[in-house]
């Protein structure tokens, strides 16, 4: 499974660059950054050499058109990131015969992410967090895209995302999904557990007694 980080600030996504695949944002994270959407889309997109996720603002499918296409004339690896609605469905299928990659975002049901997967999106990125405060399953919801891409063959990668916990995580990993999307706040915990730490403590200890330095 790949690990996107979902955010806009460079010095996040620098720090970490050697442990992700990709980056995901939004318009609330670059507006939140203080930066322009052409401008940290470029340093983002020279930053990672994975897939960056950058959403249009437009809400017709010309207008998504247009600034899709701009977005992706910044770099090979940016997918135009579009609503989940009927005419960010219609800029997909346009997009897919243009070989622009996409990332088709907002999913909540099944039904939605089916005709994303028609429309030849290259991610669905379901909202697991968002779907369970609103009284929903995200896990369920992940299970049922997983299952129905794999009967009809869709090529659509399930990219979870809205993952608020070390459980979503795991929960994304053995459902399927092809990629998960965290904030810096889940993604540096993945590495964390209390034992590892108790025991390099340890092996340092017993190291250190014995008088040597380094391994000679």
């Amino acid at each position: 499974m790949q690990i996107f980080l979902d955010t806009a600030e460079i010095s996040e996504i620098e720090a970490r660059a050697a442990l992700i695949d990709g980056v995901t944002t939004n318009p609330s994270l670059i507006a939140k950054s203080g930066a322009g959407v052409m401008e940290r889309v470029k340093e983002i997109a020279k930053t990672v050499s994975g897939p960056v996720s950058a959403e249009v603002v437009a809400t017709d499918r010309d207008g998504m058109l247009e600034e899709g296409r701009k977005l992706r004339a910044i770099g090979d690896n940016v997918v135009v990131k579009l609503p989940l609605t009927a005419a960010g469905l219609e800029a997909c299928r346009i997009f897919h015969e243009e070989g622009i990659a996409t990332n088709v975002t907002l999913c909540f049901s099944l039904n939605q992410a089916l005709m994303a997967a028609k429309a030849g999106a290259t991610f669905i990125s379901p909202f697991i967090g968002r779907l369970d405060d609103a009284g929903g399953d995200g896990v369920k919801l992940l299970e049922d895209i997983r299952a129905v891409y794999d009967q009809y063959g869709f090529e659509t990668s399930i990219l979870a995302a809205s993952l608020r916990s070390l459980k979503h995580v795991e929960d994304a990993a053995l459902t399927g999904s092809d990629a998960a999307t965290l904030p810096v706040k889940i993604f540096d915990q993945l590495i964390n557990h209390p034992q590892t730490d108790l025991g390099l403590d340890a092996f340092m200890a017993d190291w250190k007694a014995t008088g040597r330095e380094g391994l000679v």
